[in-house]
C-alpha cells in the first residue's frame, strides 16, 4: 500500500506571483494523488491575495487540503479567506480532519496552524502575566485540537499538517532567539500521540528540511524557501521519503 502526495507551504501568494507555479502544478496528478499546503498561502491575508491562491491552486485534478499560517491573519479576513479557498475546492483544516479516498488506502490529514512557545527546556510556561498564560493556552489548546483531530481519524495512513513547527531539528538555520516564535514541542506530543506515518509544516524560511519527533515520525519542513521548488512528494506506506 502505497499513497504519494505532494506539499508546499510559504508560497506568499499576491497578483505578481500568480503562474509561478502552474505549470509544475499541472503536471500534479501524474505524480501524487493529493496536495497539501502548509499555510501562508498569502503575503498579508486579503481576500484579494486568497483569489490569486484560488487561481493558483485551484482545479488541480486531485485533492488539494490546507491549513493557514500566520500570515492569513494580518488583515483579520480569515473567514473571507477561508470562504475563497473553500469555493475554489480547497479544504481548510483547523483543529480537524479529512479522510481521502486513493488507490493505495485511505489518507487521512488532521491540519491546525499551530503556535509558538519552543521546545523542552527553552519553551514558555503558563505562569505569570495574563498576557504569557494567554499565550500559551493558544499553543496548547491548537496543539490539543491537532492530536484529537489526529486519534479522531478512521483511515490506513495519517498525516499531520501544521504551519508552526512541532520539532526544533527543522528549524536549524534560524536564529536561535526565534525558535519560541517558529513551533512549539507541544505539536509534537499532539503528532506522537497517534500513529501518524508523516508531519508536515512551513513557517521557518531558513530552517531545515527534515527532523523527527521524540516519538519517531518523521517531520518534513515544505516552506517553499526550504525546497525550492513548487512542490516535495513523499510515499506513504511502505517508506516515506
Amino acid at each position: 500500500m502505497v499513497i504519494r502526495i505532494a506539499a508546499v507551504g510559504d508560497v506568499h501568494m499576491d497578483e505578481d506571483v500568480v503562474g509561478r507555479f502552474r505549470p509544475a502544478l499541472d503536471e500534479l496528478p501524474q505524480h501524487a494523488e493529493a496536495l497539501l499546503l502548509a499555510g501562508d498561502l498569502t503575503r498579508h491575508g486579503t481576500e484579494s491575495e486568497a483569489r490569486c491562491v484560488a487561481r493558483e491552486f485551484g482545479g488541480l485534478g486531485v485533492p488539494v487540503v490546507t491549513v493557514l499560517g500566520n500570515h492569513e491573519y494580518q488583515c483579520d479576513q480569515v473567514p473571507r479567506v477561508v470562504k475563497v479557498l473553500e469555493d475554489a475546492g480547497i479544504t481548510v483544516l483547523e483543529g480537524d480532519g479529512v479522510v481521502l479516498e486513493c488507490t493505495g488506502g485511505r489518507l487521512g490529514i488532521a491540519g491546525v496552524k499551530g503556535f509558538g512557545g519552543g521546545f523542552a527546556g527553552r519553551c514558555a510556561s503558563d505562569f505569570g502575566e495574563p498576557e504569557m498564560k494567554a499565550f500559551v493556552k493558544t499553543t496548547t489548546e491548537s496543539a490539543d485540537a491537532l492530536g484529537a483531530a489526529l486519534r479522531g481519524l478512521d483511515c490506513d495512513l495519517l498525516v499531520a499538517l501544521t504551519h508552526y513547527s512541532p520539532v526544533p531539528d527543522t528549524l536549524a538555520g534560524e536564529p536561535l532567539e526565534i525558535y519560541p516564535f517558529l513551533g512549539s514541542y507541544q505539536l509534537g506530543q499532539a503528532i506522537d500521540s497517534a500513529p501518524t506515518a508523516l508531519a508536515l509544516h512551513g513557517h521557518a524560511h531558513h530552517g531545515s528540511e527534515r527532523g523527527t519527533t521524540p516519538g519517531g515520525v518523521r517531520v518534513r519542513n515544505v516552506a517553499h524557501p526550504v525546497i525550492k521548488q513548487a512542490y516535495s512528494v513523499f510515499e506513504l506506506g511502505d517508506q516515506v521519503d
